[in-house]
């Protein structure tokens, strides 16, 4: 989700009015971002979301003040979506993607088992330095080491935590949780199945032990 940050995409920019999908223009007028951060999710797995849209859901999400765990994860992923497509030139919007998911892991560790811990782990090993207010790598990877440690289920933490190794130059402790990733490679979303196997293809040849990934495999 987050290695495109730098990744300058030229779109067209939309104001809350511009033509979304109905599914995105519902939860907005219910007011719930994380109907419709989950709106956009399905869409950017399908292919079939619009920089429009992905402005639209983020003028949106920005104007919602509510404070919970809910509310905070949408606007940090709703946020990284937009960055993701601005590139460059929004920048200055990570730190406030680190902040919401920060304040949203405060208020709910548990929330969606761990979402914004996920998240905010995968930020911290991927995004600039420069351009976050207070983590670092050490703590990102940390955070999805405890991802997996306790939910070893979900094998979106392991794809995210060898994503992490892989980007800090560190591919040997990642081979096992690719091993995992790849033996249930079908319970990811297309987008990731897609960033694995650029993954597989960016370690190399690995000496993997033949067990599955355990917790804090390093």
């Amino acid at each position: 989700m987050w290695v495109a940050f730098l990744v300058v995409v030229l779109g067209a920019c939309a104001s809350r009015r511009g033509p979304v999908h109905s599914e995105l223009a519902a939860a907005a007028d219910r007011d719930d971002s994380l109907a419709l951060s989950d709106a956009v999710e399905v869409l950017i797995a399908q292919g079939r979301d619009t920089p429009a849209e992905r402005t639209f859901a983020y003028e949106v999400v920005r104007d919602d003040t509510t404070d919970t765990a809910a509310a905070y994860f949408a606007r940090a992923a709703v946020t990284g979506r937009f960055i993701q497509m601005r590139g460059l030139r929004a920048a200055a919007l990570v730190k406030q993607v680190e902040r919401d998911a920060r304040r949203s892991l405060e208020l709910d560790p548990t929330f969606r088992d761990g979402a914004a811990a996920r998240m905010l782990g995968t930020l911290y090993v991927t995004a600039p330095a420069t351009l976050l207010e207070s983590g670092n790598s050490e703590e990102g990877l940390e955070l999805l080491q405890d991802q997996v440690a306790q939910h070893p289920e979900i094998v979106e933490n392991h794809l995210r935590l060898a994503e992490g190794y892989i980007t800090l130059g560190d591919p040997a402790p990642a081979c096992p949780h690719l091993r995992r990733a790849m033996a249930q490679k079908s319970e990811l979303r297309p987008d990731d199945q897609i960033l694995l196997e650029q993954l597989v293809l960016t370690a190399g040849p690995l000496p993997c032990e033949g067990a599955p990934a355990t917790a804090r495999d390093n």
